[in-house]
Order: C-alpha cells, then sequence, then structure tokens
C-alpha cells in the first residue's frame, strides 16, 4: 500500500530526495539518498519514527521489499548510525526544497484527479503540540497545552466538497511560538501553487483563533479569489 500511494504521487519519495545533495565519498557509499529517504519515510509510516529502530529493521524482509531489495538474500537497509548522520546533514534549504516538492506534488496529484474540477480548494492551518521529554534544542513551556513541547503548524488542504483532506506541509517551531508565526509565508506560496494547478478556482482560508493578527488578516485581504474563516477570541 505504501509504495502504491508511493506511485500514485507520481514517486513523491524520489522528489523529496532530489532536492538533497550528497557529500559523501562515492566509493564508501552503500545506500543512495533516496534509498535512505524511502527507508525512514516507509519506517515513519509503519510506526517505526525513530533512527534507532534500524537496527531490527535493517533486515527485515518486508521493509527490504519495500526498497526493492530481495527480502531474503537482498543486502540490509541503512545502520542507525548512517540513518542519523543523513538526517543531521541535511540544512534549511534542503528542507525548504523538500517542503515545496511535497506541496507540489500533492495539488499535481490532485489536479490530475479531477481532471480541472475544482470548483473551490480548502486551505487549513492549525498548530499542533509536539511534547519533548528532556533537553531538546526549543523546546520550551506551553502554557495552554500545559507541557513542554515544541509547536508545529500544520497545514492540509481540501478539494470541493469532499471530506478527505490532504496534508501539504509541517513546520517545526519552538514549543513557544505564537499560532500565527510562520503562517503568511506558508500561505503566500501555498496560494501561489494553487493559481497555478487551479487557476479558476475560488480558495477558502480557515484558521483557529490564535491567527487572529492584524498582518495576517490584511494579506488575506489583498488576496484574489481568497476568502477566509478566522475564530476570534473573546477579550
Amino acid at each position: 500500500m505504501l509504495k502504491a500511494a508511493d506511485k500514485a504521487y507520481d514517486r513523491l519519495t524520489a522528489r523529496l530526495a532530489a532536492c538533497l545533495q550528497d557529500g559523501r565519498q562515492p566509493g564508501k557509499v552503500d545506500h543512495t539518498i533516496e534509498d535512505l529517504v524511502v527507508q525512514r519515510v516507509f519506517g515513519i509510516a509503519c510506526g517505526y519514527p525513530d533512527a534507532n529502530d534500524a537496527a531490527r529493521l535493517a533486515a527485515d524482509p518486508m521493509h527490504k521489499l519495500l526498497l526493492d531489495r530481495d527480502p531474503g538474500h537482498g543486502r540490509d537497509l541503512a545502520s542507525q548510525p548512517t540513518l542519523s548522520r543523513f538526517e543531521n546533514a541535511c540544512g534549511p534549504r534542503e528542507l525548504f526544497c523538500m517542503a515545496e516538492a511535497l506541496a507540489d506534488g500533492v495539488l499535481q496529484r490532485h489536479a490530475g484527479r479531477l481532471r480541472g474540477r475544482g470548483h473551490q480548494v480548502t486551505i487549513d492551518l492549525d498548530p499542533t503540540d509536539g511534547p519533548t521529554h528532556g533537553a531538546q534544542q526549543l523546546s520550551f513551556f506551553n502554557g495552554h497545552y500545559d507541557t513542554w513541547c515544541y509547536l508545529p503548524v500544520v497545514g492540509f488542504i481540501g478539494f470541493n466538497d469532499e471530506a478527505e483532506q490532504y496534508l501539504f506541509t509541517a513546520v517545526l517551531r519552538p514549543g513557544n511560538a505564537p499560532a500565527v508565526r510562520g503562517a503568511i509565508g506558508i500561505l503566500r506560496r501555498i496560494l501561489r501553487l494553487i493559481y497555478s494547478y487551479f487557476p479558476q478556482a475560488p480558495m477558502l482560508v480557515r484558521l483557529d483563533g490564535g491567527f487572529a493578527h492584524p498582518q495576517l488578516l490584511d494579506f488575506l485581504d489583498t488576496q484574489r479569489k481568497v476568502d477566509y474563516v478566522v475564530a476570534m477570541g473573546l477579550n
């Protein structure tokens, strides 16, 4: 199912891998950048979010099959140290490129699926807490969630009257970040992409009360064919 989903999104994992530079010495490389991306993405999707899970999954037949390796005799997958070096080698530019590749892949997929029959595109942004359990960098106490955490903002997109929504971005932020941080940049980029794939479709932006900030409201007022609904907190 994972491989079928990846194929349906025009090999999204390959598009993500193409954003990354491989600075390793070629003669010492056992696992390509694309293999490492696929291993991490599929591992997380299967419920193994930690790189140290690779210690017991590297020889797993099904996980090897996901990377098109012989499940019985194929080469084992990357180890935890290899995955950790890979993840720490990614900088802001590469992550930004991967975020754009994800959003573009989602819109391209659904533009083809709907074949131009998009009469409304709905965008939802929402912060969510990611509790931390140690001294992680940028972990802060958040009074609203009553915990030490990160506060990433995630973006979902929906089409027409469909109930299903699709993730198009997730941006990691400090645990004490205001909800509105980064929202204008996210919306500016996703609206530009939507215009290119659905030039005639009106858009609706839905936000909760944490986004009720004058700069964001002014930005939305200036956008073409964009309606918005923003909750207002009680004073």
